[in-house]
């Protein structure tokens, strides 16, 4: 029994690359997600098929759902793509490691086929992805100075320097929270990536345990359970990076005045 650790293994390298077994993961999720984009791209008509009425009755209900964390269809359309991608990236990629060979199959001694989502370096990039993209988002919607003031106020606190000791206090303690806010930032990228991680490597540990102890059928069930936790994970990343994009987007209240 090879029981995942916590660092992909490395199979090989291309120009001093190297090239892990997650990565090989991640590569046929973004392949299989291509090649679909593509044939429902083709698939697109003025009279709509099973296939493109299924789609469409699915993004509506999606449309739904996004239009009550943004209250803004503009917003929903605008923030489509990222979220939509990442979505269905996760998603893909958590399912794919429940195929067999996923973990079975070695190269040299080493798992060749490993989920993705248990390399804790792509759960990191993607939640600075998110954070990343939420603050560009909020940079060219509200402004520069307007997105800059949601964690500190340096005009504001300038001018308390002047009107006494208690106004100095008050900036003080803004000031204080600003920084706060900014941790906080910083905080997002460490609870998106760990959620995933922890969860899809938990997931693989105990798939890769019942599936030596016991046979095909007793497996089953959580195999149905991971299939599960693969779609709620997706969709909790997802919807966390849409809560934080509309939040950057939105102005401070009383700022339209």
């Amino acid at each position: 029994m090879h029981i995942p650790t916590l660092a992909p293994d490395v199979l090989f390298e291309i120009g001093g690359f190297p090239i892990t077994n997650t990565m090989i993961n991640a590569w046929i999720a973004l392949v299989i997600f291509l090649a679909l984009g593509i044939f429902l791209r083709r698939r697109v008509s003025l009279r709509p098929g099973k296939v493109q009425n299924a789609i469409e009755f699915f993004l509506e209900k999606l449309f739904g759902y996004f239009d009550q964390v943004t209250g803004d269809r503009k917003k929903t359309l605008r923030f489509l793509p990222l979220v939509g991608s990442v979505f269905f990236f996760i998603l893909l990629s958590n399912w794919l490691g429940l195929l067999p060979g996923t973990g079975s199959i070695t190269w040299g001694g080493k798992m060749l086929l490993r989920p993705a989502n248990t390399d804790l370096n792509l759960t990191v990039a993607m939640a600075l992805v998110s954070v990343v993209a939420s603050h560009l988002f909020g940079l060219f919607t509200v402004g520069f100075f307007t997105h800059l003031n949601k964690f500190v106020q340096i005009g504001t606190f300038i001018k308390s320097l002047r009107k006494g000791p208690i106004a100095i206090f008050t900036a003080i303690i803004e000031l204080g929270v600003g920084i706060l806010e900014i941790i906080s930032e910083m905080a997002k990228v460490l609870s998106l990536s760990l959620r995933l991680f922890g969860n899809i490597f938990a997931g693989e540990v105990l798939m890769t345990v019942m599936s030596s102890l016991v046979g095909l059928i007793v497996p089953a069930p959580f195999m149905m359970l991971e299939v599960l936790v693969g779609l709620i994970q997706a969709g909790v990343f997802a919807m966390l990076t849409l809560v934080y994009l509309s939040v950057m987007t939105t102005a401070p209240h009383g700022e339209e005045h």
